[in-house]
């Protein structure tokens, strides 16, 4: 088996890239909720280990998690966050294609854990707000109002954003964990995984 990518990885890129971005924007529009803009990280990090998992059923060559992360950082970037998510994004996805690449992408824990690395790449979206927190807080009081960052601006402390990480990741490994159990009895019963 070669190890480079070919077209065929690259569409399967694609196409589970297009999945994630979809639902990451859809559950991202909960923002607008205050209180919920601080959890999207751990929003992220439940709703996108199915797809990843099932992702994972085709993927058997490094690189293909980390060019996902780098489409979903340049996706980020383009509507509208800064520049950091491309690194983040890119980082996490490097960092759990090594692990996959450990497990020779055919171990369950190796599987998990990289999911769990692999979504702390939504964290490049977050980490502006903590930051340059006094900058985003006053363009988020033009764009929002002041209730929304009266409610949002007690939690942009340095202790909230390590707990977020966990949380993220461990709710990573959760996700990840339903993942496999979904796939397992649903997608092999249809031949899909």
């Amino acid at each position: 088996m070669s190890e480079r990518l070919n077209v065929k990885d690259l569409i399967t890129v694609g196409i589970f890239s297009v999945i994630i971005i979809v639902l990451v924007f859809i559950f991202g529009m909960l923002g607008y909720i205050p209180i919920v803009l601080l959890a999207l990280p751990i929003i992220a990090a439940l709703v996108c280990g199915i797809p990843y998992m099932l992702f994972l059923t085709r993927v058997n060559k490094f690189g293909m998690v980390t060019l996902m992360g780098l489409i979903l950082g340049i996706v980020m970037f383009l509507s509208g966050h800064t520049w950091v998510p491309i690194l983040v994004f890119t980082l996490c996805a490097f960092i759990a294609d090594c692990i996959l690449k450990m497990g020779n992408y055919s171990s369950l824990k190796n599987s998990i854990i990289s999911h769990g690395v692999f979504i702390l790449g939504i964290m490049g979206n977050m980490l502006p707000f903590f930051i340059l927190r006094d900058f985003y807080m006053g363009s988020m009081r033009t764009s929002m109002g002041a209730d929304y960052v009266n409610t949002v601006a007690p939690f942009i402390t340095n202790e909230f954003l390590i707990v977020l990480i966990i949380l993220t990741f461990i709710c990573g490994l959760i996700s990840a964990y339903i993942g496999k159990i979904v796939l397992k009895k649903h997608f092999e019963k249809a031949g899909i995984a």
